[in-house]
């Protein structure tokens, strides 16, 4: 059965050129052979995808498929010029080939070769540029090892975490296909968890017991103010709604889980210890009478 580029890429017939450019990106994520490794059916899907975006992302050769169906590349030249059957055209072309002209179907295939292999690079940023968005600038051989190093600026969007692929496309006169993998560094305060952040907030002893606020970091600077109720435990964690990093593709924030952790006082006077003491008995005291 004849291969549908549109329901490969899972798009109507109608569908723009940004629709195209965003079910191939997808798509090509999905089944990349090095996110699918020792999958054989991942990678005949990956070069399907290739092959119909291929046809598809171009104008030209978009409009001869929607014309022909699958048998667009069956087009072919002949020195007789142009004429035009069902299911076939024929093109007369000067320069060479075959009796003065050459196959069209050779033409497609010269371009089917020369199509940019997906090249892997990889970035390492902070935990704060992952929360805002960032760019990188990245060098790369598009023509492999003895291709000149050329240098492109990537944008990353907000929200990444280690292990997303940011895709950068080359335009037609400067062709290449460039996948760049995100690692995000480790962060002394907080640590990650999906899009919710953790962290753990200092509370002295007296807060903790009386009650109080206290200040929480935030990922993006400053901080932001925790209510502590009254007999607050070590250990316990309150989640700060929005507090967390950004949800890919614009879907709101992940929440700050703050963790207590009680401060215990140092250094007492003679005043403190004393009110210590007298706590102690009192608890004794009133364990003893229950």
């Amino acid at each position: 059965m004849a291969k549908d580029y549109y329901q490969l890429l899972g798009v109507e017939r109608g569908a723009s050129e940004k629709d195209i450019r965003a079910a191939y990106r997808r798509l090509a994520r999905r089944h990349h052979p090095d996110v699918n490794s020792g999958d054989p059916q991942a990678e005949a899907k990956f070069k399907e995808v290739n092959e119909a975006y291929q046809t598809l992302s171009d104008a030209d050769s978009r409009a001869k498929y929607d014309r022909y169906g699958a048998d667009w590349r069956k087009v072919s030249a002949s020195p007789g010029g142009a004429s035009e059957q069902p299911g076939q055209r024929t093109y007369k072309w000067f320069g060479g080939g075959r009796g003065g002209g050459f196959d069209i179907h050779d033409l497609f295939e010269g371009f089917a070769r020369r199509a940019p292999q997906p090249i892997e690079a990889a970035v390492t940023i902070t935990l704060r540029e992952a929360y805002a968005g960032c760019s990188r600038v990245v060098a790369f051989s598009p023509n492999g090892a003895a291709g000149a190093a050329k240098r492109v600026e990537v944008d990353i969007p907000p929200g990444v975490a280690t292990g997303s692929r940011v895709h950068v496309a080359g335009k037609a006169n400067d062709a290449f296909d460039l996948y760049v993998n995100v690692e995000v560094a480790p962060h002394s305060v907080f640590e990650r968890r999906g899009d919710d952040l953790a962290a753990q907030v200092s509370v002295p002893l007296t807060d903790a017991m009386l009650g109080g606020e206290v200040e929480a970091p935030t990922v993006k600077g400053g901080k932001v103010a925790l209510a502590i109720p009254p007999e607050t435990q070590n250990g316990r964690t309150f989640r700060l709604k929005g507090q967390g990093m950004p949800r890919r593709g614009g879907r709101g924030y992940g929440d700050l889980l703050a963790t207590v952790k009680v401060a215990l006082p140092t250094a007492l006077s003679a005043e403190e210890r004393t009110l210590f003491e007298r706590l102690r008995e009192s608890r004794a005291a009133g364990a003893d009478a229950r």
